[in-house]
């Protein structure tokens, strides 16, 4: 399913690249996230795939989204928005980490707020293996 690229936001961080999304559909098949101390754990069965033009998540049976991902905004890990070069740094990024932090919401945050993000519970989903 082709996603609405004004409701994901890519956070660069070469330890903990993030994708937030929001009002998706694959909410439901992500496992709520709980993760007050930080750990966060891994998806099983999901899997993303970073690329400049776009991005795919990709889950178990039909759960999973393209999100175009040129021009879509990209920030650092305090909100800032970042250059012109932010999505190939935020694929390298997600590559070297060997996958993503990624978060379902209701809605996108102003920035990000990780304490609340990881342990309220509001989000679901977790750490998202990169394409092998």
């Amino acid at each position: 399913m082709l996603f609405d690229p004004e409701n994901a936001l890519f956070v660069r961080g070469a330890d903990r690249p993030a994708l937030l999304l929001a009002d998706t559909s694959v909410h439901e098949a992500l496992p709520v996230l709980a993760a007050p101390d930080g750990r966060v754990p891994v998806c099983e069965g999901w899997m993303i795939a970073p690329m400049l033009t776009l991005c795919l998540v990709d889950g178990p049976g039909d759960a999973g989204l393209v999100i175009p991902a040129l021009g879509a905004p990209v920030v650092d890990g305090s909100g800032a928005p970042c250059g012109p070069d932010a999505t190939a740094d935020w694929c390298a990024d997600v590559e070297q980490a060997g996958g993503a932090l990624v978060l379902s919401l209701e809605s996108l945050p102003a920035e990000p707020d990780w304490p609340h993000l990881l342990g309220s519970g509001a989000a679901r989903g977790g750490f998202v293996r990169v394409r092998a």
